[in-house]
């Protein structure tokens, strides 16, 4: 009888888990506009002289610490930081014990200059060969302007290992942002998937002041390094990234970026930083560029051609897209830019099964239905998005908190492929716990205190359309565990 018992609870928990996928991700009931209005603190940037951007003591103390990703596996890091007075070294040591430092790896520097700007010296250091699911301290700097720090590698490729990612767009430098960064900090995530537009340093294109182009880049890697300097941050560049100001002598796109933020773009076998792809736990995540030409035949769509065909679900159950610009978007922001990025790639996405697209640069929250738009061909075909099971889910979260304020004019009426929108300020995570679920939330920032607003539970495309695969039990266990916690 006490079988009995816990089959039919079984039974019913799976039911329970049927239901909320039916209904959160691939119900066609009428999407829902949040009425939620809060009183927006001003979107303008912090003040050059607030704790938020100090400058760390110490003659030549390394600055602007940031880690990402060095390899296409995740057994090594990235480790960047900037010296402001000269080049120093660019060494780091580092170890699995605190204030031990057993090993050491040797990097590189670099500097540029932007307009009447020059750069501190900026150090990029590849540390590899990292155990995975392990600890490490690290130190850089020299004599008593060294700095330590700290960050945990990922457990290894594994179709059932559990991660948390963060995911941020268009973060900016205001209070808006802080309380963003301080919220995502809480949250338990283990990396961040940021979706483009960083410092929005190119605002002060105008300005009085010759060097604050510059300047707010500085500020900016001081401001977020409280997490990037302790969890990879993966990067995308958005259109506030490509600088392009010719009245200004400055006409190489992405030209501050590109020396500040560096991506493993070679171990994925792209040619360009601004397009790449890691595997990370159970995840493959393919970072594209907006900004980039992606028509067929260009180097970025032979790349995605290429990377699409060596992802292995068997191992990475999880494909995960990041890009800037949104392709399916109702907000009067930026609507329909995404549109020739979508009629380019929008099948490959459903070809091979991706699971989540995430994207930035409207600021503000919306999260799709499963839809596409692929069957409409110029002269025939369906041409309006229509239900998908095959699609993926289409989120944008571009709510960093930046000064451009958020994007509060969605159209009406809202579009059938629209589930949720909201414009405020939040963050996102995106909680793997198996090959077969992940459950995902996106919390507003409410008068600088978090409030989770939107969630569900993702079911993998690829398990999904391989229902007849016996998964073992405890497979089912763990995610009927999951379920019943919240």
């Amino acid at each position: 009888m006490p079988k009995v018992s816990r089959t039919q609870s079984l039974l019913v928990l799976l039911a329970f888990i049927s239901f909320v996928l039916l209904s959160s991700v691939n119900s066609r009931n009428a999407g829902i506009t949040s009425t939620f209005i809060r009183s927006e603190w001003p979107s303008v940037d912090i003040p050059l002289d607030n704790d938020a951007f100090a400058v760390p003591k110490g003659h030549n103390a390394p600055q602007q610490v940031h880690i990402t990703q060095g390899d296409y596996d995740g057994k090594a890091v990235i480790i960047s930081w900037v010296t402001a007075d000269e080049p120093g070294p660019s060494k780091v040591q580092y170890g699995t014990s605190k204030n031990r430092y057993d090993f050491s790896a040797e990097g590189t520097v670099t500097n540029y200059t932007f307009y009447k700007y020059k750069s501190g010296y900026i150090h990029h250091c590849l540390v590899d060969g990292l155990k995975y699911n392990t600890k490490y301290y690290y130190k850089i700097g020299s004599s008593d302007s060294s700095r330590e720090f700290w960050f945990h590698t990922p457990p290894k490729i594994d179709p059932d290992a559990p991660y948390k990612f963060g995911i941020i767009g268009d973060l900016g430098q205001t209070y808006n942002s802080l309380s963003t960064l301080e919220h995502y900090m809480q949250s338990g995530g283990q990396t961040v998937l940021f979706l483009g537009d960083l410092s929005y340093a190119d605002r002060y294109e105008y300005s009085d002041v010759d060097v604050d182009v510059g300047l707010r880049w500085d500020t900016w890697g001081r401001f977020v390094e409280r997490s990037a300097a302790y969890q990879p941050w993966i990067w995308s560049a958005g259109n506030h990234e490509i600088e392009y100001m010719p009245h200004m002598g400055e006409v190489i796109p992405f030209k501050s970026y590109l020396h500040r933020y560096t991506t493993p773009h070679m171990a994925s076998k792209s040619s360009s930083p601004l397009w790449y792809a890691i595997r990370r736990a159970s995840a493959h995540i393919i970072v594209l560029s907006s900004y980039s030409p992606f028509v067929k035949y260009t180097p970025q769509w032979m790349w995605l051609k290429e990377e699409f065909e060596r992802v292995d679900r068997e191992k990475t159950p999880w494909l995960i897209i990041l890009m800037h610009v949104p392709i399916y978007n109702s907000n009067e922001a930026h609507y329909m830019e995404g549109e020739s990025i979508r009629a380019e790639f929008e099948s490959w996405f459903i070809r091979y099964k991706v699971d989540v697209v995430f994207a930035g640069h409207v600021h503000a929250y919306e999260r799709s239905y499963r839809i596409s738009n692929i069957r409409y061909n110029v002269t025939s075909g369906d041409r309006y998005p229509v239900p998908d099971k095959l699609a993926p889910v289409y989120i944008t979260v571009g709510d960093g908190g930046n000064q451009e304020g958020l994007a509060g004019r969605f159209r009406d009426p809202q579009p059938d492929y629209s589930a949720f929108r909201e414009a405020s300020y939040g963050h996102s995570t995106l909680e793997i716990k198996n090959r077969t679920h992940a459950i995902y939330h996106w919390n507003r920032n409410d008068d600088g205190k978090k409030v989770a607003t939107d969630s569900f539970i993702l079911h993998s495309q690829y398990w999904a359309s391989n229902r007849r695969r016996k998964l073992k039990k405890h497979y089912l266990r763990s995610a009927v565990g999951h379920i019943t916690t919240y």
